[in-house]
């Protein structure tokens, strides 16, 4: 059935991952190469540097023609949603983007709400409001007067701005288009209300694409030089949630998905997009999925606490992340709970010293040891997950009955115990590399070796055993649940 190459973009390291799918339409998957990454902070700015970036996918190009020679079918390319590049009218880069926590957008966030209310924005957009969003990187540009935007002709989002250096080809696939806050879901396309308040020409945009749209073939020069020829460039779920999602093996309606890493995405897949007064209350967010279906659901601080808190910790003792966890459950429980979404955690000095602070604040006991800080940690997102789950059964009407865990997440088996504890469901935890599987398999579906979604499915299911948390001592989840919500009520 061939083999595809993807590209997973993460916020902390770019793989480039081989899957083959056998006659009995299983997928093997190989990470052929990885290379760190990171926002770069130059002058105050944080910024992506998109040419080591593309240098890195040459040199997974090369990598997989090194395993397989020439037999490869297609490529795709996903990653982190909401940055974009600006391109002059001779197609060159005139700059590097903006990252999502670069802080200069959270005053862009207000001023942008002052000319478009957040309640008209949302109905425009059916996006939550936050401040990563790339209409507010947008309008930061616009209010600077940056003189990138003035002789801007393209707007390219990251896996658009790769999939032009590979191809020569300008597009915009859906999933990713919808994270932007720029697009409407109710007229698929991009709105014009919200440019015409930027103050920026929409025609900067590009054609929006479904998944499975041939973007172009490799430049054959770069086919070549990589020895993997002019393969097609697919668009998959381009926004790597998209993809990741796709993959998950959900059941049935009745099943809620976790998309666990740096940020927790949590939600259903409907029809069509949900868009209320309640939904708008609760930061319910509408995002593109694929085969016409969208995901509802929240974008949540996920690990990113925990991440910080090793980083600080290495400083005088390395943790893996399963040494972490595995302290943190041997310790027994404080108590202590904290909102991970809380404006303190966005980008703290101290991770440790801001949950400490909020303990503090908010009349709980201050964790002393590791193990205290960690369990504080996963805890509350635990908790954070169930008080978010009963959102979504509220405004879809669905009773949820188990939870799907996919992403780096799934490997924490103590989140994964907290979880299904909290919530009282059964968690289903996997596959990791949901990902990397979804963006391989939307090239196969593109190019007719996977007939529908529900084929992509079976495939995952059959391909990546998961693993099952059964809930246990709901009781004391119940106990610590009333307690978090009078902290998080304040």
């Amino acid at each position: 059935m061939g083999n595809y190459l993807a590209f997973d973009l993460g916020a902390e390291s770019c793989r480039a991952i081989l899957g083959n799918l056998d006659d009995n339409k299983k997928l093997q998957i190989k990470t052929l190469h990885r290379s760190p990454n990171g926002m770069m902070n130059i002058r105050g700015r944080l910024q992506w540097d998109v040419l080591g970036m593309y240098r890195e996918i040459l040199t997974g190009m090369t990598a997989c023609a090194a395993q397989c020679g020439d037999k490869v079918e297609s490529a795709g390319i996903d990653s982190w949603a909401v940055d974009f590049g600006l391109f002059d009218e001779q197609g060159m880069l005139l700059g590097n983007p903006a990252a999502y926590r670069d802080a200069n957008r959270v005053q862009a966030m207000t001023e942008f709400l002052k000319k478009m209310p957040p309640a008209k924005l949302y109905e425009l957009t059916g996006i939550s409001i936050g401040y990563v969003n790339s209409v507010f990187q947008l309008f930061a540009f616009a209010h600077e007067n940056n003189p990138q935007l003035k002789i801007a002709k393209d707007l390219l989002f990251i896996p658009d701005i790769f999939n032009y250096f590979l191809t020569g080809k300008k597009a915009s696939e859906f999933t990713f288009a919808t994270t932007s806050q720029l697009y409407n879901t109710r007229t698929g396309a991009w709105e014009k209300e919200i440019f015409t308040k930027l103050g920026v020409n929409p025609s900067i945009m590009q054609k929006i694409v479904p998944h499975g749209t041939i973007i172009g073939k490799v430049d054959a020069a770069i086919g070549n030089e990589t020895g993997v020829g002019e393969i097609p460039m697919i668009a998959v779920g381009s926004h790597d949630t998209g993809s990741a999602v796709a993959a998950c093996p959900l059941p049935n309606d009745n099943a809620v998905y976790i998309s666990s890493g740096t940020w927790s995405l949590i939600g259903i897949e409907t029809k069509a997009p949900i868009i209320n007064e309640k939904t708008f209350k609760y930061n319910i967010t509408n995002e593109g999925g694929i085969c016409g279906t969208f995901r509802v659901l929240k974008n949540l601080t996920g690990l990113w606490l925990l991440q910080e808190y090793r980083r600080e910790e290495a400083k005088t003792q390395e943790f893996s992340y399963a040494e972490l966890s595995s302290i943190g459950m041997s310790t027994p429980s404080i108590n202590s709970v904290v909102d991970p979404n809380a404006p303190e955690f966005i980008k703290p000095a101290s991770m440790a010293a801001a949950i400490a602070d909020y303990c503090q604040k908010s009349g709980q006991t201050i964790p002393q040891s590791i193990g205290e800080y960690v369990r504080t940690i996963l805890e509350s997102l635990a908790l954070t997950y169930r008080y978010t789950i009963g959102q979504l059964e509220e405004v879809s009407g669905r009773k949820i009955m188990q939870i799907n865990v996919i992403g780096g997440g799934s490997q924490n088996q103590v989140l994964c115990q907290f979880t299904a504890d909290a919530t009282g469901l059964p968690v289903c935890a996997g596959p990791v590399e949901a990902t990397a599987i979804g963006n391989l398999l939307v090239q196969a579906m593109a190019l007719g070796k996977v007939k529908s979604h529900t084929e992509l499915r079976e495939i995952v299911a059959r391909s990546f055993p998961l693993t099952v948390y059964q809930p246990q001592h709901t009781a004391n989840w119940d106990e610590m649940y009333k307690h978090y919500l009078k902290i998080k009520k304040g």
